[in-house]
């Protein structure tokens, strides 16, 4: 017998609202963050970044960046993972859905995997988060039933891993700058210095050093120079050879799928608490808004405060940074719901809805414009050309474009296109492509059969978590 089943929040379209407007906003944001790696040489933002601009302007784009942004959106598109996956297994919640969801998400998260490579290897984008959130959600399935705490607990290991290796490192730091500063006095005394003031002051210029240009640093600019002065061949191996340097062979997608995965777990914790979906007071909000953020913008303001030195001195955020991080991403997820409760924010809001809902699409349509439009060889070739406060306004252009061109969209269709695409591979069966309207009718639900269960999609099933993982 075939059972239907809306995967969708049972209140309907208020709950959705917020989930596409969080993602509509994570999804835009992230261009802020990503378009330096487009517009700069990498050599830069791994080395010194005064080297991409240093203005005052520039001093102030870049430590907004890091304090509000950085590492946020992606933080929000982590928790709408874990809550979307929730949604979708909603199913596998009784004891006869298991097999015929799992068959269904793990048919989902494939797909994902080979639209991130697609953005690698075809789009050339080295950031690519496709990837990195499919393999994290390949492990996500067995722990669906846990209770929000125990996911919360375990969504917090990387941060407190963080935390722990950060406080060794400061506590070592700051022992070498006592060090440092005892055998400077005793120089200045006119003692000579012994094997372990010299070992300390060899050390602490070894540190020195890395904020300064080195050899290796230099090859690196050099090659990212001649990669955008060739033409499509030598643009697209300076990228792939990038991102395999990087992310494959110094392992940073494993820390980022580790990193990915945790912020799921809560995720999945913040939808089974009714947080992520707006189901909590006013109140509620604006506790966790003012907790959050006193906690998240703190820390990351007196982190950005210390690596504005360019100096090694011990830094707070090498303990701080990933707890920060959560919180930032968790105080703008309170404030979005709490502007939610009232109708001059749902009015404000609204432009982000269609954004949200094809945020997949948009996320490759910004890789394409900054990739492959303004910044390639072959394109205005624009490439280091701006420092950081123009490139946040080059960013915002970008994002506005997106805004209207996803508000016009979705007049005429269902989703995004690559939204529709992954669906009907996922679903193995051609989606609606264009919108379906009737007049006072909510979204519409179209159910697919998958096995012997009936896994309802569409607006109110499947738009709640469409593009979470983008």
């Amino acid at each position: 017998m075939t059972e239907t089943v809306q995967l969708g929040p049972v209140r309907g379209r208020a709950r959705i609202d917020v989930l596409d407007i969080l993602r509509g906003l994570a999804i835009l944001g992230i261009f802020y963050l990503n378009i330096p790696a487009e517009a700069s040489p990498i050599a830069f933002l791994f080395g010194d970044v005064r080297l991409i601009g240093w203005s005052t302007a520039d001093q102030i784009a870049w430590a907004g960046q890091e304090i509000f942004l950085s590492g946020t959106q992606r933080c929000l598109l982590e928790f709408l993972f874990g809550a979307g996956f929730m949604v979708l297994t909603a199913r596998a919640m009784r004891p006869d859905g298991p097999v015929a969801v799992a068959d269904l998400f793990m048919r989902r998260t494939l797909w994902l995997l080979a639209f991130g490579l697609v953005n690698v290897f075809v789009v050339m984008w080295i950031g690519d988060i496709l990837t990195v959130y499919a393999l994290a959600s390949l492990f996500l399935f067995p722990f669906r039933k846990l209770g929000p705490k125990t996911l919360v607990a375990l969504g917090c290991g990387l941060a407190l891993v963080t935390a722990v290796g950060g406080g060794v490192e400061y506590a070592g730091r700051t022992a070498l700058v006592e060090r440092v500063h005892a055998a400077e006095a005793r120089q200045a005394a006119g003692v000579a210095p012994s094997a372990q003031d010299r070992a300390a002051l060899a050390e602490w210029q070894t540190k020195l050093d890395r904020f300064r240009p080195s050899e290796q640093s230099r090859k690196d600019l050099a090659n990212e120079v001649a990669g955008h002065s060739g033409g499509v061949v030598a643009y697209a191996q300076l990228y792939w050879g990038m991102w395999i340097t990087f992310f494959i062979g110094q392992g940073i997608i494993w820390m980022s799928v580790i990193e990915a995965f945790c912020a799921m777990l809560i995720g999945i914790a913040l939808w089974k608490w009714g947080i992520i979906q707006g189901e909590r007071s006013a109140r509620f909000y604006v506790i966790l808004a003012l907790v959050a953020y006193g906690f998240g913008l703190t820390a990351r303001g007196v982190g950005t405060f210390e690596m504005m030195s360019f100096s090694p001195i011990p830094k707070t955020i090498w303990i701080t940074s990933e707890f920060a991080r959560l919180a930032t991403g968790l105080g703008h997820l309170a404030l979005v719901n709490l502007a939610m409760k009232a109708a001059a924010g749902r009015h404000i809001l609204s432009i982000f809805k269609a954004p949200g809902r094809t945020a997949f699409s948009l996320y490759f349509l910004q890789q394409i414009i900054g990739l492959h439009i303004l910044f390639a060889p072959y394109g205005f070739n624009l490439w280091n050309r701006f420092g950081w406060a123009t490139q946040f306004w080059i960013a915002t252009a970008v994002i506005v474009l997106c805004i209207v061109v996803a508000n016009l969209w979705v007049r005429v269709f269902a989703n995004g296109p690559l939204e529709w695409a992954w669906r009907s591979l996922a679903y193995v069966k051609w989606q609606p492509f264009l919108r379906r309207r009737e007049a006072g009718a909510e979204p519409w639900v179209e159910p697919v059969t998958i096995g012997p269960a009936t896994i309802g999609q569409g607006a109110v099933g499947q738009g709640a978590v469409e593009g979470a993982a983008t």
